[in-house]
This record gives C-alpha cells, structure tokens and sequence, in this order.
C-alpha cells in the first residue's frame, strides 16, 4: 500500500498522509452508539487551480472557496506547509495561476452513519447486490469517502472495485446493484437508459392512501441551493419547469394513520417518490424535508438540508442525539492533531446527528432476463 510521508515543518512528527489510492481498512471504524464513525486520517486533497481562481493569492483563494475553515487557519497551514503549490512550500502572498496543482494536507474526519450492517444479498460473478442502510452514501461523494457503502464492502468483504448501476438517496436503504466489471456495468446503463428496467420501492406516508392505484405525471424541479425539489404542473401552453417525471403508486395496506405504499417511479427524478408522494398529499411519515412547507437554505451553517429541516423542531421522536462521547475515550481510538479544526471530536464541526433514515426501501429491479430484490423492513408492517 502507497502511502506517502513527510515531516511536519513545525515538528519532528512523522505524518502517514493518504491519497484516493489507500483503500479502506477493517480497523478504520469505530462504532459508537449505534454509529459508524472514520478514525480521522491525513488526507491528501488534490485540485487543480480553475479559471476563477487565477490571479487569486493561495490564502484568500481557500477563504473564499472553502469556507468551512477560518481564515487563519489557511494563513498557517500555507506556512507550515499543509497547502502546497505544485509540490512546494509558497508564501502567503503567492499568487495562483492557471492549471497549477494544489495540494491540501488534511485531517480529515468524516460524518458517521447508522451503524447496520451492510449484508450481501447476492454475489455472482458480475454481479453483486446488497442491502444499504439508510444514512450511508453509495459512493465517495463530499466530506464521505470510507464511510460509503463501497467503501466498507471493500474494507469489510475485499470487494473492489465495484461499479453501482443505480442510485439511491443516502437516506433511504434497500436494494442496491453493483456490477462487478465495466462491461456489466456499461450493459446495466443501456438496458436503463432504453427503458428497459422496472424499479419498486415500498414507503410508509401519512394517512389513509386512496385504494386506487394513482399515477403522478408532474415534473420534478430540483433545487440544489436548497437540496429539496418541487412538483411543477404544466400551464395553459402545456410548459412547465423542471424534468418530466411519472410515479405509480399502489396502497399495501393501512391502519388509519399510516399506510404502506409500492412506489414504481417510470423516471429517476432528484427526490421523485418523495416529492410526487407529498404531491398526493400523504408524504413519507418522517421525512422532515417534505413533511414541511419551510424551506431551510442549504448553505446554512454547513448543513444538509434534511438535517436542517429536521432542526426546525417538526418530529422530536426523530431526533437522535450523539453527544455522549467523551474525550478521553476519543484519544483512545485517534490521535490528536495539532492544527486540525474539528479535532478532538470524532465527527466534524457542523453535523448534529439529528437524521434517521427515511421511510423509504428499495425492494426490486428487474430487467430483461434478471430479477433481484430485498427484503422488506421492520418499518413496512404497520401495527393495528
């Protein structure tokens, strides 16, 4: 395994930093009250400078476009050497230009997730599915990179490299295909693309959902500054904003309060069945984002608009609470490092632990010749 070294300029500690080419490890996971957390590791965070950013010293360029961080904390780690210019220590004051590679050295603590685990359905040899828990990303994707359902298939099974055909929201859980090779994989993305594959999920809304089948056929906006999308009915001159999108749904069963839905979306929207289901007027029982007519501006304080919606105060059985972690124990499971902002706790500065996973499974794909499905969970039988 690669891994590349340096020493701090500060100091005489001996710093193992890690770059996208590390994969994940078993002893890479901590498991605290029923999450999943990253030990922090030092990371290696390459870009390359972009058209605005030419012209721009180092440290008002990171102020700027990374604004997770303080200001003098840029100023120090351009200093000590933690942000680098094609490969070099710079001043301050030294001005970016075009196409430069920019490294960062970070300690980087990643959001932790439910704590299930991830359980191979099936593994053939092109082919492998699994039951993802809700709250874990599919891939790396923003501040998650081992705490990703490949991630801990790779650290967990040895399962690599793995190409997901589909996606599924971070918050909903169930059925999730992964081809084992790119020519699977290519394969699986022109059977969906032709039309060719048919998708169900199983929701839990509120209410009393009409025994009739209903079938949504609105468009679907997705707002990315907010991180929620909105139902768009076309007017007079048959316009309307936003993608074509069309959702069957089916009742399962009900008892008053909640029903069970099957949910077979025709298109693959941005938040489709959420949104198309809070169209119908029975949205999914705990989804704090479209349970709510309040919209919270994703930029705020860093977080996710679910986890903002949910701190609107809308459902406190919902709440999850994961403040009971105290430091010495953290200093047990890391190290502690000097410069770092989030240290010493063990997730990031802005997350609150206030999600749960939705309502909201996958349970089948089916296509020309396969059929692959997940079993239903606990929350789909409804008590009388």
């Amino acid at each position: 395994m690669s891994k590349r070294k340096r020493e701090e300029q500060e100091g005489s500690m001996e710093i193992v930093w890690q770059t996208p080419a590390n994969p994940p490890e078993p002893h890479d996971y901590v498991f605290r009250n029923g999450r999943r957390h990253v030990r922090p590791y030092y990371f290696e965070f390459i870009s390359h400078v972009k058209n605005r950013w030419e012209g721009k010293t180092i440290v008002d360029l990171f102020a700027e476009e990374f604004k997770g961080r303080p200001y003098d904390y840029y100023v120090s780690a351009v200093k000590c050497g933690r942000i680098q210019v094609d490969g070099e220590i710079v001043p301050v004051s030294y001005i970016v230009k075009r196409s430069q590679k920019i490294s960062h050295f970070l300690h980087r603590h990643e959001p932790p997730v439910m704590a299930n685990d991830v359980s191979v359905l099936q593994n053939e040899s092109d082919v492998l599915t699994v039951c993802k828990p809700a709250s874990v990303p599919v891939h790396p994707c923003g501040q998650y990179r081992k705490n990703t359902i490949v991630g801990i298939l790779q650290a967990e099974h040895g399962l690599a490299p793995l190409f997901p055909i589909h996606r599924l929201d971070r918050l909903v859980s169930g059925l999730l295909i992964l081809a084992r090779n790119a020519s699977k994989a290519d394969l699986f993305r022109q059977q969906i693309e032709a039309g060719l594959v048919q998708k169900q999920y199983i929701a839990k809304v509120i209410g009393i959902f009409p025994e009739d089948e209903i079938t949504v056929d609105a468009n679907v906006d997705y707002n990315a500054r907010e991180g929620r999308s909105t139902t768009e009915v076309r007017n007079a001159n048959g316009a309307a904003k936003g993608k074509s999108a069309c959702t069957k749904f089916t009742r399962i069963s009900t008892n008053g309060t909640h029903s069970t839905v099957l949910c077979e979306p025709i298109t693959g929207r941005t938040h489709q069945i959420r949104v198309h289901l809070q169209y119908t007027g029975h949205p999914i029982a705990n989804d704090m984002l479209y349970l709510s007519e309040h919209v919270t501006d994703r930029s705020a304080g860093g977080m996710s608009a679910d986890r903002a919606a949910a701190k609107s105060g809308l459902s406190p059985d919902f709440i999850f609470h994961d403040k009971c972690l105290d430091e010495e124990n953290f200093r047990d499971d890391f190290s502690i490092d000097p410069m770092c902002t989030n240290c010493p706790n063990l997730a990031p500065k802005g997350y609150d632990g206030l999600e749960e996973g939705l309502w909201l499974h996958c349970c089948r794909y089916s296509g020309p010749g396969w059929t692959y499905e997940c079993p239903h969970p606990d929350w789909a039988s409804l008590p009388e």
